[in-house]
C-alpha cells in the first residue's frame, strides 16, 4: 500500500509557517490527538524545530509518517544531496518516509531533479518519493522519467478549485494526488455551503470539506495552532458526505480559487486551471 494511503497517514499535519514554540507547541497537540503523519519543507525553515518537537514526543519512529521537501535552490549536482543530508540532520533522522521535489524545476526541464530525488532514494535517505506542484502535462512526463514509483504529487486542492485534470492525469500515471490549502487558507468558510451540509452531519464547515478532500480519494495536509481545531481537523473519519452531498460540493468549483500561483511563486508553473 501507498504509505500515505495508510490509515494512520491520510490525515497529515503540515508545519508551514510554524516555528520555534509555536511549531512545538502545535505539534504536541497534533500528536495528542493522534496525527502521526507531519510535513516539512527545506523552504519552511522549520526542519530542526519539527525535529526536535517530534523528538520530545516520544512517539516511536516507526509509528511516524515524516515528509520533506527539496526546495528548488538545490536542484543541482551540487546542491541537492547535501542540502537532504542537512534536511536530515535537522530533522533529526537517518530517513525520511517520504522526500518530495517541492516545485518544478524553473523553465520546465524536470529530468536533474527527478534523477536525483531517484539517487536520494537509493542511497537511502528515503523511504519513497515523490513530486509537488506539477501540472498533468509534468505528470505525464515524469511517468516516463522515473524509474521508482512516485507515492504522490502534493498539490492544491479544495473544493474552491477545479482539478479534473489533475484527478485524470493521476488516474492515468498512477500518481496519486495529495491535498495542501485543504481549507484554501480559510477562503472556504466564507461560502455558507459547507456549514450548511456540516449541520446535517453535527460536523463543522472544515471538517465536511476535508471529508470531501478525503472522498474524492486524496490524504489531506492541515495546520493549525488551535488545539481545538486540530483535534476538529483529525476528527473526519467519523462520517460519510452523500453523493448528493459531493456533488453539491463538487460544483463550487466553479469559483476558481487558487492560493499559491506565481503572485506567491514566480517560477511556479502554468497551472491547468
Amino acid at each position: 500500500m501507498n504509505i500515505m494511503f495508510q490509515k494512520t497517514n491520510q490525515r497529515m499535519f503540515g508545519t508551514f509557517p510554524l516555528k520555534g514554540d509555536t511549531l512545538r507547541a502545535a505539534v504536541a497537540a497534533a500528536i495528542d490527538a493522534g496525527y502521526r503523519a507531519f510535513d516539512t519543507a527545506q523552504a519552511y525553515g522549520n526542519e530542526a524545530d519539527t525535529g526536535l518537537a517530534l523528538a520530545e514526543s516520544g512517539i516511536p519512529r516507526d509509528e511516524l509518517c515524516i515528509t520533506t521537501k527539496v526546495t528548488v535552490e538545490n536542484f543541482s549536482q551540487e546542491r541537492f544531496m547535501p542540502s537532504v543530508e542537512q534536511s536530515l540532520q535537522d530533522l533529526k533522522l537517518d530517513r525520511v518516509d517520504i522526500l518530495l521535489l517541492h516545485w518544478p524545476t524553473p523553465g520546465g526541464d524536470i529530468r536533474l531533479s527527478l534523477e536525483l530525488l531517484q539517487d536520494a532514494q537509493e542511497r537511502g535517505f528515503a523511504s519513497t518519493v515523490g513530486i509537488s506542484n506539477y501540472t498533468a502535462a509534468m505528470m505525464r512526463q515524469a511517468k516516463q522519467i522515473a524509474s521508482v514509483p512516485l507515492v504522490t504529487n502534493q498539490v492544491e486542492f479544495h473544493p474552491l478549485l477545479d482539478q479534473r485534470k489533475l484527478l485524470a492525469a493521476a488516474n492515468e500515471t498512477g500518481i496519486p494526488l495529495s491535498s495542501y490549502c485543504s481549507v484554501a487558507r480559510g477562503e472556504v468558510f466564507k461560502h455558507p455551503l459547507f456549514a450548511e451540509i456540516g449541520a446535517a452531519y453535527g460536523k463543522s464547515a472544515a471538517q465536511v470539506v476535508l471529508r470531501w478532500i478525503l472522498q474524492k480519494g486524496l490524504p489531506i495536509n492541515t495546520m493549525s495552532t488551535k488545539p481545538d481545531n486540530i483535534r476538529s481537523n483529525f476528527d473526519v473519519m467519523d462520517f460519510t458526505l452523500s453523493s448528493i452531498d459531493m456533488g453539491r460540493i463538487d460544483a463550487m468549483n466553479a469559483v476558481g480559487y487558487r492560493v499559491v500561483g506565481k503572485r506567491l511563486i514566480p517560477y511556479a508553473p502554468d497551472f491547468d486551471v
